[in-house]
Formats: C-alpha cells, sequence, structure tokens
C-alpha cells in the first residue's frame, strides 16, 4: 500500500525546504527569481510554494544561458565539481546544455533504478540499449542504473538495425529499451529479414521518449509484434531526469516518483491548477537534483490526473504536448488519440499527420503506408477517425516504404503552407 497523501507532501515540503535553503545564494538562477518574490527565506507549505514562486520556462532557461554562455546561472555548486554534461534533444525547440554533480547524477540514477524495479527487472538480465548514444541524458542514465542492479548490459549505439536484431537474438536479451517507434521498427525489419522473433529472450520493452507505451492499442500491437513481451512505459525529461513509470497493477496509467518531484497539473493558458480528471500542463519541481534543479519547471507535457490516487497517477500516461495539440472544427486533437486509432490496424506500418491552415480554421490529413496487400482502404481508415474523434478526417494510402522511419523520437506531425 503506498504512502499517504499526508506523509508524501510532508515528505516533500521537507526536501523543498532543505533545496531552496541549499540555492540561496549560490545558484544565481534562483537566487534572482526568489529574492523577486520576497520568497528569501523560503515557504512554510507547498500551498505557499505554489502561490509564490514563479514558474520556470524553457524560453528563460534558453535565454539565461544565451546571457550566461555556456551553461547558464542555474548551477548550485562551482564548475569544478560537475563532472556530467548532458543535452536536451532539440526537438521542442532550442536545446539546453545540462550539468550535474556526481550526487545530482546518481540521485537520477536512482530514480532510474525505480522504473527498472517497477518493471521486474532483475540482477542478471541481459539489457540491449537499442539507440545512438548521444548528449542526451536518458539513455546514459538508463544504462548506468542498469549496470548497477547488476544487468549484463548491452550499448547500441552506431548499429544498424539488422545488427541490433542479431545482438538480441545471439545474446538472449531479456530486455529491450527504445522509443515505442523505433520497437515497432525493429518488428518490421525483423519481418523483412526473416528474423524469427518467437525466438527471442525478450521479457519486457521498456519504451520511452515519446506518447506510445501507455495508448492500449500501441502497446497491444507492439507485444503481438514481440511475443511473450510485455511492455512498460515510463517517461523523462534532461531538465528534471526520471519522473514516471508503469507499476505491474496499472498499465493503463504512469506513476509520478513523488518522493523525488513534486508536481502539479495546471491549465496551460491561465496557470491555475486543474482538478483530477481533466487535461493540463505537467508543472515540476525537483527535489533531489541539487546542482542543477527546477522550480515549478513547465514541462509542455499534456496530461490527466487519476482521481483519488496516491501516489499520483497520470491517466494515459502522456497524451501529447502543449505545441502539438491542434484544434480541428472544434475538436482537440492529441497525437495519442491518433495512435490510438491507427494502432488498432495491424495492417498499418507508418503513418504521417499532416497540418495545413486556411486562414484562422485548421485542417489536418493523414497519410497511411500499410505493410502489406489487405482488405483495408482509406474509408475503413476515415470511419475510424469518425468514430474516435467524430471527426471527418482525409486519409490517402502511400506506396510501402515511403514514409520516413524513426530510431529516436518519431517526427509524424508536419504542419503544411497554406498553399499545398
Amino acid at each position: 500500500m503506498g504512502a499517504t497523501r499526508q506523509a508524501i507532501a510532508a515528505d516533500q515540503l521537507a526536501k523543498l525546504r532543505a533545496l531552496l535553503a541549499a540555492l540561496r545564494p549560490a545558484n544565481q538562477f534562483y537566487t534572482r527569481k526568489l529574492a523577486a518574490v520576497g520568497a528569501l527565506d523560503g515557504v512554510s507549505s507547498l500551498a505557499e510554494f505554489t502561490a509564490r514562486i514563479p514558474f520556470t520556462t524553457k524560453a528563460e532557461l534558453v535565454a539565461d544561458q544565451v546571457a550566461h554562455s555556456p551553461y547558464g546561472s542555474n548551477l548550485t555548486f562551482p564548475i569544478a565539481e560537475y563532472t556530467r554534461c548532458h543535452q536536451t534533444s532539440g526537438t521542442s525547440g532550442a536545446p539546453l546544455r545540462w550539468l550535474d554533480t556526481p550526487q545530482s547524477w546518481q540521485a537520477m540514477v536512482d530514480s532510474w533504478k525505480t522504473v527498472l524495479r517497477a518493471a521486474d527487472v532483475q540482477p542478471g538480465d541481459r539489457v540491449l540499449f537499442a539507440f545512438s548514444f548521444g548528449p542526451f541524458l536518458g539513455f546514459w542514465l538508463a544504462f548506468e542504473a542498469a549496470a548497477q542492479m547488476g544487468c549484463l548490459c548491452f550499448p547500441g549505439g552506431g548499429l544498424s538495425s539488422v545488427t541490433r536484431l542479431r545482438l538480441l537474438l545471439e545474446n538472449r536479451v531479456t530486455v529491450l529499451c527504445c522509443t515505442p517507434t523505433y520497437a515497432l521498427r525493429l518488428a518490421e525489419v525483423a519481418a523483412q529479414e526473416k528474423l524469427d522473433l518467437r525466438q527471442s529472450a525478450v521479457q519486457k520493452l521498456l519504451v520511452a521518449g515519446e506518447p506510445g507505451g501507455s495508448i492500449p492499442a500501441l502497446r497491444e500491437r507492439l507485444q503481438t509484434l514481440w511475443p511473450g513481451a510485455r511492455v512498460f512505459d515510463h517517461h523523462g525529461m534532461t531538465e528534471t531526469g526520471p519522473v514516471t513509470f508503469q507499476s505491474a497493477e496499472h498499465d493503463d496509467s504512469l506513476q509520478v516518483m513523488e518522493s523525488d518531484y513534486f508536481a502539479e497539473v495546471v491549465d496551460p493558458v491561465t496557470g491555475a491548477a486543474v482538478d483530477a480528471g481533466q487535461t493540463g500542463e505537467l508543472v515540476l519541481t525537483t527535489l533531489t537534483r541539487t546542482a542543477s534543479p527546477v522550480l515549478r519547471y513547465r514541462t509542455g507535457d499534456l496530461v490527466r490526473l487519476v482521481p483519488g490516487t496516491s501516489p499520483m497517477r497520470l491517466a494515459g500516461g502522456i497524451l501529447g504536448r502543449t505545441d502539438d495539440m491542434v484544434i480541428i472544427r472544434g475538436v482537440n486533437v492529441h497525437p495519442a488519440a491518433v495512435d490510438q486509432i491507427l494502432r488498432q490496424f495491424p495492417e498499418i506500418s507508418e503513418y504521417r499527420v499532416c497540418i495545413s491552415s486556411n486562414g484562422a480554421m485548421a485542417e489536418l490529413r493523414v497519410q497511411v503506408e500499410l505493410a502489406a496487400a489487405s482488405a483495408l482502404n482509406s474509408a475503413h481508415i476515415a470511419e475510424a477517425f469518425r468514430a474516435g474523434l467524430n471527426l471527418r478526417v482525409p486519409v490517402e494510402l502511400v506506396p510501402a516504404q515511403s514514409l520516413p522511419r524513426f530510431e529516436l523520437k518519431a517526427a509524424r506531425w508536419i504542419r503544411e503552407s497554406s498553399h499545398d
């Protein structure tokens, strides 16, 4: 049984007050923000914290790194104490550099261990990290956490999909870590290369990096393509570290690690708190990453709290991003909703969503690539959109292998100019 809400709140307040004490005056970025609202003496409650402390935005952090190049002023310790430098993926604006001391890094590694344990990863498991190891933070954290837990770890950087599959099969890998899109892609390549995934030892697919692992249709599709494997979703950010995980008891939601994060859900427009069950933007405060913290950071992730849960859970995981949602003829359309509709059809191997504007009105059309000849046609898919979204969505079937494939985060949503 989880901790009570009162116990969680008391632990969070104690950690938050210790964090605020550590930041002033050492951390110039947050000392300025706290001084501006008269909060240099700290706060006495979580309610006071949310009422007095302003949001932190990515644009604000980017501007700070420009003004205090190259790492910004959000550093709590002398630069000589930092040993890790990572960078955001840059998929939603200018990239950010992020530094960590050994202590802050280990705090995030410990959070990643929580993700792995929730998926029942054990010492002796063989884990393949099927992505190129660039400056993005999550890959390195996951690898180090699994290694510290006693797993046999295989870095998959710089390898083709075929080579990764052969490595997976030959080494009897039991856990595969990648994006949901790339798990689909590996299954597609396996079929092309006549590699039988029924012969693999993979028992768990740990996915993140994009909405998908908590979408029922996509989760079922992945578990069909990878026989004997179960999908476990999670999410995090370079600016925060790993934040949520899917528990074995609840595969329809993500649980927030409330011992490491103080989470809020707010209206993306007004910034006011929204009730559980309503969709809003996830706002995070890091409680253990003292060296490079964020206070009330607007993540841009759209979520919906499950009412009455402790620890808090996010229904359906990450539903999308504030900058990805489009309004089509009065209907809010999120990428996760489109994925849920299209992944009902196993014949669909890939798709692309094209958004165009005609004056103030946005329109949406979908290009679909079928894996093989089938009875499925554009009318069937369009009917699924009518049933799922109550929208008429033009659907175009395109030739096999004509749409791009993705190793990391998929970029399936594109905006077209009005004359397209």
